[in-house]
């Protein structure tokens, strides 16, 4: 199975400073099997491509869905029916690169568990995995929280919460992270319909949205110029995480 998932995302910051953009992109929603149209394909080089090294474990050491069915198991979900899938932008000719790419569990057509593989910009890499306790349907309303804890943007710091609301349906991905510290933090969205992915379409994508990732890469440096000249704070490099995974919770709302 492979959708091409022809998506917008959008970025709003929150506090004083304002900024925000919406951009197009393309994503892939695909369970690494075979027969995959003839302009993408898997470990192999080509117009696009999905490569288990960018994927799965290590920044450029993955392992594909081998490692997160392991994940999967190290937490007690071991339900082999389930469909295990990636949504990622897939790399254009030689060059890979997602802000953040997902890898979802599903059951019935519903999520049970997704982990948020986090890349930045720094070469760095983080895990979030999320589930409810006893894996039941996670729904697009159910806000799953993460701690904090990669340096992802210079313009953030290594503090504060991520809550993730996830939805994935048979015809759309709308998937929501606000980014809170305090008055400060980030709003992202993605959101698209699903369709069968066909050489047509791909290559519509290659021409609509040149170089793909590489593109995606260039915009993240235009917004951070942006940054710069409103006179943002700047926060430099900062040291990776020890662990590559951390655990994610149900959100409670403290005022109830």
């Amino acid at each position: 199975m492979l959708d091409h998932v022809v998506a917008r995302t959008h970025h709003s910051r929150r506090g004083a400073l304002k900024n925000a953009f919406t951009y197009g992109v393309d994503f892939v929603l695909t369970d690494l099997g075979p027969d995959w149209p003839g302009l993408i394909s898997c470990n192999r080089f080509n117009l696009w491509s999905i490569h288990d090294r960018d994927f799965g474990g290590p920044r450029g050491q993955g392992r594909g869905v081998a490692w997160f069915r392991e994940v999967l198991a190290e937490r007690g979900f071991l339900d082999d029916s389930a469909q295990l899938l990636l949504l990622a932008q897939p790399a254009c000719l030689w060059f890979q690169f997602n802000p953040v790419n997902f890898w979802i569990a599903m059951i019935d057509g519903t999520p049970r568990a997704f982990v948020a593989e986090v890349n930045s910009t720094f070469g760095q890499r983080h895990c979030y995995f999320c589930a409810h306790d006893d894996f039941r349907p996670i729904t697009r309303s159910d806000q799953m929280a993460a701690e904090k804890m990669m340096h992802v943007s210079p313009f953030q710091k290594i503090q504060g919460t991520y809550l993730f609301n996830f939805g994935v349906t048979s015809d759309a991905i709308n998937i929501r992270i606000s980014y809170e510290n305090g008055d400060q933090g980030v709003l992202a969205t993605l959101s698209g319909k699903r369709q069968t992915a066909s050489n047509w379409s791909l290559l519509r994508a290659a021409l609509r949205r040149p170089l793909g990732a590489a593109r995606v890469v260039a915009l993240i440096h235009w917004q951070a110029g942006i940054l710069t000249l409103k006179k943002a704070p700047f926060l430099r490099r900062q040291p990776a995480p020890e662990l590559l995974i951390s655990e994610g919770s149900r959100h409670r709302d403290p005022t109830g």
